[in-house]
Parts: C-alpha cells; sequence; structure tokens
C-alpha cells in the first residue's frame, strides 16, 4: 500500500468515526437529556417525587447500560437493518452506538443535576416558580459545567465504542484497524489508527475543557 493511499484511508476513516461519534452523542443527549431530567425530578429528594415513575427508568437505563457494545450490536442489526436498510457501515453503526449513548447520557445528566445545591431549588420553589423553570433556568442552568464535562466523557466513550464497531464492519478508523490490522498482520496499520484514535480523543477533550473553562469564567 503507497502512503498516498494510505493517507486517503485515514482521512476518509477519521471523518467516519467522527460522524459516528459527533451524530451518535448528539442523538444520545436528544434521548438520554430528558430520561436524566426524568430521573431526577422523580427520585425521592426530586421536585416532584413518582418512585413507580423513578424505579421503571432507572431498571431500563442499568438494564441497557450492562449489556456490552459488541453484544448490543450484534442483538439490534435487525433493527438496523430495518431502519438504515443494512447492518454494517458507517451509516448503520450509527444505530447502535445512539443506543449505547442514551442511558450512559442519562445517567451522567441525573448526577450533574443531583449536584445542584438544594437549597437554590428550594428558593426557586418559595418563589412560585413552575417545574419546568426549575429544571431549565435552576437545575439545568446551575449544572451547565458538569454537563459540558459530561459531553466530553461522552464523545470519549463513543468514540471508543465506534472503534470496537470494526469488529463487524462498522467503518471508521475501528475498522481499518481490524481490516488491516489485524486481518491482514499489517501491525504498523493498526499502530497508525490507533495513535489518530488517540490524538482524537485528546483533541476532543482538549475542547471540552477549553469551553467548560469559558463558561466558567462567564457564570463567575
Amino acid at each position: 500500500m503507497t502512503a498516498s493511499v494510505m493517507i486517503k484511508m485515514l482521512l476518509e476513516g477519521t471523518r467516519d468515526t467522527l460522524m459516528m461519534v459527533l451524530i451518535s452523542t448528539f442523538s444520545g443527549y436528544i434521548l438520554g437529556l430528558p430520561i436524566g431530567v426524568l430521573l431526577t425530578v422523580s427520585d425521592t429528594n426530586g421536585i416532584a417525587p413518582n418512585r413507580p415513575l423513578y424505579k421503571v427508568f432507572d431498571v431500563m437505563v442499568n438494564i441497557t447500560r450492562s449489556v456490552p457494545f459488541l453484544i448490543l450490536l450484534i442483538l439490534i442489526q435487525p433493527l438496523t437493518k430495518l431502519l438504515v436498510g443494512k447492518s454494517y457501515g458507517t451509516v448503520a453503526t450509527i444505530v447502535p452506538l445512539t443506543l449505547a449513548a442514551t442511558p450512559l447520557i442519562a445517567r451522567m445528566v441525573e448526577s450533574s443535576l443531583k449536584e445542584v445545591d438544594s437549597g437554590v431549588v428550594e428558593a426557586a420553589i418559595s418563589m412560585g416558580a413552575s417545574r419546568f423553570a426549575i429544571v431549565k433556568k435552576v437545575l439545568i442552568g446551575e449544572a451547565k459545567i458538569s454537563l459540558l464535562i459530561g459531553v466530553t466523557i461522552s464523545l470519549g466513550t463513543i468514540l471508543g465504542y465506534s472503534a470496537m464497531a470494526g469488529v463487524v464492519g462498522g467503518g471508521g478508523l475501528g475498522d481499518i484497524a481490524i481490516r488491516y490490522g489485524y486481518y491482514r498482520y499489517e501491525t504498523w496499520i493498526m499502530i497508525i489508527t490507533v495513535a489518530v484514535l488517540v490524538l482524537l480523543m485528546q483533541v476532543l477533550q482538549w475542547i471540552g475543557n477549553l469551553l467548560s473553562k469559558k463558561l466558567d469564567r462567564r457564570i463567575r
């Protein structure tokens, strides 16, 4: 394999990986954020305690988080094929990645919102704020930094999952590492691919830390 072909393949793999990670994380937040909020407000110490409702979503999140990603990837292949027309490739991998991201994000959102000082919440309640206003302006507003750090963690975790998807032809850098580095014994390609994945992880972490510091200064 020539250097130009290798570079082109890595660039395409990086593009596909970023697409999978960013779309899956965004979709995961669309699903996971409301679940995390619901877990927070319906808990015993929440603003609208509802133990049966909390228990249902708590068990649901725990079960989905307990399924290893590779098993989930294979398990929902019929659903993936139904939604996108095939069960392999970059676009298809977004489906299991989103399902894997959702419970992770829900838990992190719940954890972030529960870190908000209860005194601030009680003050909002005493002033007659609606539950929606408390969630939006108090819980989410006060937990912005923690939520942003959670986004960074989610991106890193989903990046790792996307690499695992290469085992079943999921596309991206993981697919390159498995197809060339493992099956064809071209170890140097695997090493380069891993290095690119590590670099992507560092860049995402750096961006997340930079944004959280800027947001923290703005709040102060």
